[in-house]
């Protein structure tokens, strides 16, 4: 089953569906066509051309000082944009109070980040091509027992809409490479830690989905054969999904921001429908 893509209209009522939170939990996409998010006249400028340094693929604020990394422009240029980011964590912690609010309390917000260049015209290598399906997993930032919920939106100032694919479910995904990855050490995921190649020790779920991350990015057979559908979101759409979940890859589009949450496993309605339980039950014991 590809993931499906849930409309929300306001007040919040998705069509044929008795939970927004099961529904996201289950894999879907939740799509919100109409909430606001004005630019002032100044901040205009900020989907006019790209205010990014170039060293990285986003500008981005986090933590509580929320620092701004990666922008250009002059200072004045820099805190307006800063506070933009600022202003959108807050749109991001709104929705999920009003739509989500048995998530309220329970996440932790990370980063916010500002993403003006063209999807298609960046030359990555395989690892780091964000347009082939994939499930999110960061490299250095083990998660553990947490999820990773995203919120997104298009400030296209042109009608450009963000083109995503979306792929099969998690569980169908997994059954075909889960054989393939290599077995987890927890001594060498010990000793990453200590050298601070990672932020904290990896778990073998995080040894999993770093490798179903690359194994997924390298078959260019899966790419092209497995179930997938094309999506395409207006500027102004705003949409949800947990990334660690559901197969995505952004296949064009500029000028995005997005938001990144931290949710545990046990804050979830069902936790059995994590990529955590899933994969344990499918390796027919718990994850070390």
């Amino acid at each position: 089953m590809i993931s499906p893509i849930v409309s929300v209209p306001r007040p919040g009522a998705p069509p044929g569906a008795t939970s927004l939170v099961e529904a996201l939990e289950g894999g879907a996409v939740l799509m919100f066509p109409d909430l606001d998010f004005p630019f002032s006249a100044f901040e205009e400028r900020f989907v006019e051309r790209p205010f990014a340094d170039g060293k990285a693929k986003n500008v981005n604020i986090r933590g509580e000082a929320a620092e701004l990394r990666g922008a250009a422009g002059t200072p004045e240029e820099q805190e307006a944009l800063r506070q933009v980011l600022l202003r959108y964590r807050a749109f991001a912690q709104g929705l999920i109070d009003r739509y989500l609010p048995a998530y309220t309390g329970k996440l932790t917000l990370a980063g916010t980040s500002y993403r003006p260049f063209d999807v298609d015209r960046r030359k990555l290598s395989w690892r780091r091509d964000d347009t082939r399906l994939h499930v999110d997993a960061f490299p250095s930032n083990p998660i553990g027992e947490k999820r990773i919920l995203r919120v997104f939106r298009n400030i296209n100032p042109n009608g450009q809409p963000r083109h995503w694919r979306v792929g099969e479910d998690f569980g169908s995904m997994a059954d075909k490479f889960l054989d393939r990855l290599p077995g987890y050490s927890p001594l060498s995921a010990k000793l990453l830690a200590a050298l601070r190649i990672t932020k904290a020790r990896r778990s073998e779920y995080d040894h999993l989905m770093l490798h179903l991350h690359d194994a997924l990015k390298q078959d260019m057979a899966y790419q092209e054969s497995a179930p997938q559908a094309d999506v395409h979101f207006a500027p102004g759409q705003t949409w949800v999904t947990f990334s660690d979940l559901v197969m995505h890859g952004a296949m064009g589009g500029q000028y995005m921001l997005e938001q990144t949450a931290y949710l545990p496993v046990t804050s979830q309605a069902d936790a059995a429908k994590s990529p955590q339980r899933i994969l344990a039950a499918k390796l027919g014991r718990p994850l070390r």
